[in-house]
């Protein structure tokens, strides 16, 4: 008996492959997941033990971009979803001082004169030059730019440095020089190019803030979501341990890994895009090249438990995050258990502390116990915590936050063209589109009908 061709074999079990598995399987294309890890889910894993619920990676769900919401409600579990808890407060650490965002901000910009005045963020020379922004002529040009060099043309240096630089790029662990605004906040670009000016698009739309938040996450956390999505699957459909070690094509394509190999009509790569060029480099190293030159930062996120009474600060909001001339070893941190319910048991605090990124790129050469305490020491100066955490624990992600440096749109656009001549091949998540879970979900399912109407095609050719 011959082995299966499947229609689609989809190379990373991720948000990204895992979505695009669903949504082949939902249309009624044979498919196959092969992950090289001893699970599914990438960088979505949660640990739960003794009443306490950790996020390993992201925490949340983006409820504006509707991709993750709509798969919850398509897998049954819509009605888990939980807001984040109020106040929805998040920080910026300037001097040494966690200083509020206002409310009535987007972005942490100030839409209004009063929010603007009431922020303790900026100084007045500051806010002054931030409220300037709609006198601000519209740049001519219609090139990429970093985020830093965008924010600093429409709204100034203050804005830079405690916006832009911990905020904006942050929040992607990346550096503001070297990020792309027109990849990442088109939203910011787009307004400029409308209106003007930023403020004033945005003051215009008059949109008033979800009463239940911006974010949205599952009782036991985001892994929750990964489980519903692999239960979700035929059995037999996930196979994990399984490295693509080499992708060949004759008239079907024939992927080597751990197990054997699989053959399939058409194949879907969601994995990060240094991974992707290994395997496409025997058909085009000019693809593979493109793919190489995505970079990647390395990150990792310490979780400590305490009792609430160990922690001075009153932790209300979510947390904070700390711009690049702050002498703070942290790119951020969460108060996980004032963010979500249920996280950690009654009368106890969940934390995390983040680390590295594009902006500090040698912190991770530091052994787990270096990690751990550089992130303790931090987090206790800044919160008043006293006494040594109930339990910590270190989740290292290395090279998995692509950077979408300026010029990482046309990047795409070329690989997108150099594939096309190769009938077949897709790429879908991260390094490639889509940041965050909601976009790798939506552009995960976008490129599953794409493949899938292919491998269709090609079966009755």
């Amino acid at each position: 008996m011959s082995d299966p061709i499947f229609d689609v074999a989809v190379v990373g079990g991720g948000m990204a492959g895992l979505s695009a598995a669903f949504e082949l399987q939902q249309r009624g294309n044979t498919v196959r997941v092969l992950d090289a890890g001893p699970r599914a889910g990438g960088v979505v894993l949660t640990d739960r033990f003794n009443g306490w619920t950790v996020d390993g990676g992201p925490d949340s769900l983006l409820v504006q971009k509707p991709g993750a919401v709509t798969l919850c409600k398509e897998l049954g579990i819509a009605d888990r979803l939980q807001s984040t808890l109020m106040p929805r407060t998040a920080y910026v650490l300037r001097d040494g001082r966690l200083h509020p965002l206002v409310e009535g901000s987007f972005l942490g910009f100030p839409l209004s004169a009063s929010a603007l005045v009431r922020s303790s963020l900026f100084s007045w020379p500051g806010k002054i030059r931030m409220a300037l922004e709609a006198a601000v002529p519209a740049r001519a040009s219609q090139e990429d730019e970093a985020i830093s060099a965008f924010v600093r043309r429409r709204f100034g240096e203050e804005a830079t440095t405690y916006l832009a630089d911990p905020l904006l790029a942050g929040i992607h662990a990346g550096d503001a020089d070297r990020l792309s605004a027109h990849a990442l906040f088109p939203r910011l670009v787009q307004a400029e190019r409308t209106t003007g000016s930023v403020l004033r698009a945005f003051r215009a739309l008059r949109t008033q803030p979800s009463p239940k938040g911006a974010f949205a996450s599952l009782p036991g956390g985001t892994a929750e979501l990964v489980e519903a999505l692999t239960g979700a699957l035929a059995p037999g459909t996930l196979t994990c341990n399984a490295r693509v070690t080499g992708m060949r094509r004759s008239d079907t394509f024939v992927l080597d890994h751990g197990n054997g190999s699989t053959t399939s009509r058409a194949v879907i790569l969601a994995i990060p895009a240094y991974a992707a060029a290994r395997l496409l480099s025997p058909f085009s190293e000019q693809i593979a090249t493109l793919c190489r030159s995505i970079p990647y930062a390395s990150t990792a996120t310490v979780a400590f438990g305490y009792r609430r009474e160990q922690i001075a600060h009153p932790l209300n909001g979510t947390g904070f995050v700390v711009p690049r001339v702050e002498p703070c070893p942290l790119l951020a941190g969460t108060w996980v258990s004032s963010k979500w319910p249920g996280r950690a048991p009654d009368g106890h605090a969940l934390l995390r502390g983040f680390l590295g990124g594009g902006r500090d790129p040698h912190r991770l050469d530091a052994p787990d116990n270096e990690l751990i305490r550089t992130a303790r020491e931090a987090l206790s100066t800044l919160l008043g915590i006293e006494g040594d955490p109930l339990f910590s624990r270190l989740y290292r992600w290395t090279r998995r936050s692509p950077q979408y440096e300026v010029g990482h749109l046309g990047k795409v656009r070329a690989i997108e063209a150099g594939l096309a001549e190769f009938s077949g091949i897709f790429v879908t998540g991260s390094g490639f589109r889509s940041i965050g879970i909601p976009d790798c979900i939506t552009d995960g399912r976008e490129t599953a009908t794409r493949a899938g109407a292919f491998a269709v095609e090609h079966q009755q050719s």
